[in-house]
């Protein structure tokens, strides 16, 4: 074989085996088709949907530091008024703790329910998920309107803005995330188990157990620590 020759055949095999070329090389045995499993060409569009849904969680807790900073450095600056052990109830703060864990759990399971293709189930965990997290938010807002009633509200006190700013971001995610679950629960019921409905609860609940995991925080950094000594 001449040089020539086997340089021609080094250069179709190296074609055939370029990463630029991976699912197109025509040879019909699959051998470089792209799988999106890091064995070369593009990811699945559920990959790279909730690769970018991971930016814009960790974004998200980018500014919840920022406020969780903030009610670090005020929570002492109560300009003679109400403090935290004044005010924070820990039966109601407990109940709402318990209430959220638990609508993670469910949407655990609701979870497992979408993995199984079970309609009715998915459709009763996701209902159960947003009671629970509708529960929640109630609680919530009935803390801050007795707050509000006790001339505790967010311009009383440096410490109350910022514990308002605080507590009332999270609640506002936790609105937002049962406006979303509403939408994805009629989606599904019109859509079935399609692609782009599948993403889109996969993104809702890393949303979700994202807002447990703050207000773990929140519960933790801000009432347990308000409330001792």
């Amino acid at each position: 074989m001449s040089d020539h020759a086997l340089s021609s055949d080094i250069a179709a095999g190296g074609a055939r085996q370029a990463p630029y070329r991976v699912g197109h090389g025509g040879h019909g045995n699959g051998l470089f088709m792209a799988t999106g499993h890091g064995e070369g060409g593009p990811a699945s569009k559920f990959v790279t949907v909730a690769y970018g849904f991971w930016i814009f969680l960790l974004s998200d807790i980018v500014i919840f530091s920022a406020f969780f900073a903030a009610y670090a450095v005020l929570s002492k600056q109560t300009a003679g008024g109400p403090t935290g052990k004044d005010l924070f109830e820990l039966t109601r703060i407990a109940a709402q703790t318990g209430l959220l864990l638990t609508s993670s759990f469910t949407g655990g399971l609701a979870t497992l329910a979408i993995h199984r293709r079970s309609l009715a189930r998915t459709q009763v965990w996701l209902f159960v998920t947003g009671l629970l997290g509708a529960a929640f938010l109630f609680l919530e807002v009935q803390e801050f309107a007795a707050m509000i009633g006790e001339q505790a509200g967010p311009s009383r006190s440096a410490f109350l803005s910022a514990f308002f700013a605080l507590v009332g971001c999270h609640g506002t995610h936790v609105g937002l995330g049962l406006l979303w679950l509403g939408t994805m629960m009629a989606q599904l019921w019109v859509k079935g188990f399609r692609p782009d409905v599948l993403r889109r609860l996969h993104c809702f609940g890393l949303f979700w157990h994202a807002l447990d995991i703050i207000w773990v925080a929140i519960f933790t950094l801000v009432y347990l620590l308000g409330v001792s000594p």
